[in-house]
């Protein structure tokens, strides 16, 4: 057994980040790297640097529960103190020094003589070119880190700035400019106000809305002096102020069923017409009040947007596409011709391409994207959002349909964390980082092995998915990232209460899965618990004073590869 590292993790972000901290707390052991391709950690929270970038999830909440944060400054924190956050849990556990950084993973191919994964990393400064050969694999790209690109006709002509909201070009001077904004979802309402208001007001924006998102009232508020010492110091303050984030987002998850949540929907669209009226001049209201069913589409927190659109320098269009770019702007379906000195893309991301551009190649040759066209007509499908079929030893945080439309992904991804670090465990306390620190005998060591999902769970947990998904207000009609517009699969949402989701990450199916012995290639099953491999350590040094010496070091260990611990004690005498 040859390799570099025993766990390669895919991104810096939050998900590679948490899993790596919960390696070291939960086993003692550094033998990781992680590949990140910026300068820092924190994913999208360094990446996204678009004015007023924030989080419409609560700090409190959106945090790991294990890196509870009594500092928060407010309820709604901006992007500059989130990405503090992340690195300096980082830095608390020092998993920086185990980052590689401004270096992408190009390829990664399961390598079945060795059972190890050979993954192929760009360094974007040198160019160079490494092979780090990895017994667990582990992706944390998430699915919003492609940018979708603009395919309007004319891109290519236009003089002027363009770029993505999550690539913002820094050296625009916006103010006393005439600039273009498509796209009405999260980052155009936080961005646009910034723009659009003192001290540095654009000349003039015009945004172009492709469809209604439903708005509700977001309260700011910071906190105090006291309320930060009271997180502080007060036993279970952050825990109980935590505990009612989540209840409170937890129960929405009622409205999504179209049946059954019906009522609680008519309700939020009412309260939520009726804001907007408040806050918005009356000549928007018609583009900004959905005809789509609420929740079909993510709900945007206002801030300060709808109050924004009564400038004179703002206008939105919202029933006169853009049909082309030109070298000086834009031109819309009815002929307008609007001016830009700059265009910015808030048109989401490329939700559909999961893992892209990277190539993850599994057992007998087959990659993930020929997997997913054999067997889900190329719609990214996984077992539990975490693993696929024939992929041994690999795991994603973030995969498909593992976003919530009600609750923080940070709760998502740690339910993965535990999930996959039950699955590796047995694997994780075979290799030499964790023997190194371990006081059962090597004899009784568990072997090292390789651990996949079985074809017909991963099936089966598809359908389920996709059958559940159905019901929901996501195939309610209205358009959005969540469903593939070709085949109509959802690929994104999870289709349970969140409280459902952590329980299968506990309780998780162990018939579903398959472990192999590293050298033999035939299934074995995990160890047993703590209690039952001391009886074993008893039970052979007591049956290895009456066998002998030989049967201690040859035929004892060969018995323990191919018996779980329940069947242990009655093998010492077979």
């Amino acid at each position: 057994m040859s390799f570099d590292t025993e766990v390669l993790v895919i991104g810096a972000g939050m998900s590679g980040l948490g899993l790596a901290v919960q390696i070291i707390r939960k086993y003692g052991i550094r033998n990781f790297e992680l590949v990140e391709k910026s300068e820092d950690v924190g994913g999208t929270w360094l990446a996204n640097t678009y004015p007023g970038c924030g989080c419409d999830v609560a700090s409190h909440f959106y945090s790991y529960s294990f890196a509870l944060n009594p500092e928060w400054s407010r309820k709604y924190s901006m992007r500059p103190e989130i990405q503090a956050y992340f690195r300096s849990v980082a830095e608390q556990y020092r998993v920086v020094e185990h980052v590689r950084f401004h270096s992408v993973v190009e390829k990664a191919t399961w390598e079945g003589i060795n059972n190890v994964w050979e993954v192929t990393v760009l360094n974007l400064q040198t160019k160079e070119r490494t092979v780090r050969r990895a017994k667990i694999l582990i992706s944390g790209v998430g699915s919003l880190s492609v940018p979708r690109t603009c395919d309007l006709p004319g891109v290519e002509t236009y003089q002027g700035k363009m770029f993505h909201s999550a690539q913002w070009d820094h050296s625009l001077d916006w103010k006393d400019k005439e600039v273009v904004v498509l796209g009405n979802g999260c980052s155009a309402t936080q961005f646009v106000p910034i723009m659009a208001n003192e001290p540095n007001p654009v000349r003039k924006i015009v945004q172009f809305g492709r469809q209604a998102q439903y708005l509700a009232e977001r309260q700011n508020p910071y906190y105090s002096e006291a309320f930060k010492s009271v997180m502080r110091y007060v036993p279970l303050a952050m825990r109980v102020y935590r505990a009612r984030f989540y209840y409170e987002m937890e129960r929405d998850w009622s409205g999504f069923d179209i049946d059954s949540g019906r009522g609680i929907r008519q309700d939020l669209a009412r309260e939520n017409e009726a804001y907007v009226k408040s806050m918005a001049p009356p000549k928007y209201w018609d583009a900004l009040i959905p005809k789509t069913e609420i929740g079909c589409k993510r709900k945007v927190l206002d801030t300060d947007y709808l109050k924004t659109l009564w400038r004179e320098n703002v206008e939105l269009v919202a029933n006169d596409p853009v049909e082309r770019v030109t070298e000086t702007g834009v031109v819309t379906n009815s002929g307008r011709e609007v001016n830009a000195d700059a265009i910015v893309l808030a048109i989401g991301f490329a939700t559909q391409q999961m893992l892209c551009p990277m190539e993850i190649v599994g057992r007998d040759g087959v990659s993930l994207n020929e997997y997913w066209d054999n067997t889900s007509k190329g719609v990214a499908q996984a077992y539990f959002g975490t693993v696929v079929p024939h992929f041994p030893n690999f795991f994603m945080m973030m995969g498909p349909n593992t976003v919530t439309g009600h609750l923080s992904v940070i709760y998502t991804v740690e339910c993965q964390i535990n999930f996959t670090l039950r699955l590796i465990d047995p694997i994780l306390k075979s290799l030499p980082s964790y023997r190194a620190q371990s006081f059962i005998p090597q004899m009784l060591a568990p072997s090292p092995a390789t651990v996949e999902v079985k074809p017909e769970a991963a099936i089966a947990d598809s359908q389920w998915t996709q059958q559940e998904a159905k019901r929901l207000v996501w195939a309610s009609g209205c358009v959005n990232w969540a469903v593939d517009p070709k085949t109509g699969l959802n690929n994104m949402m999870y289709p349970d209460w969140q409280f459902l989701y952590w329980f299968r990450s506990v309780f998780w199916k162990k018939n579903d899965f398959v472990y192999r012995d590293e050298q033999t290639g035939e299934e074995v099953k995990p160890r047993g618990g703590k209690t039952m491999v001391w009886l074993g350590t008893v039970g052979a040094l007591a049956v290895g004073m009456y066998m002998g010496r030989d049967w201690i070091q040859d035929e004892l260990p060969r018995r323990l590869r191919n018996l779980d611990a329940g069947t242990f004690v009655r093998s010492l005498t077979a």
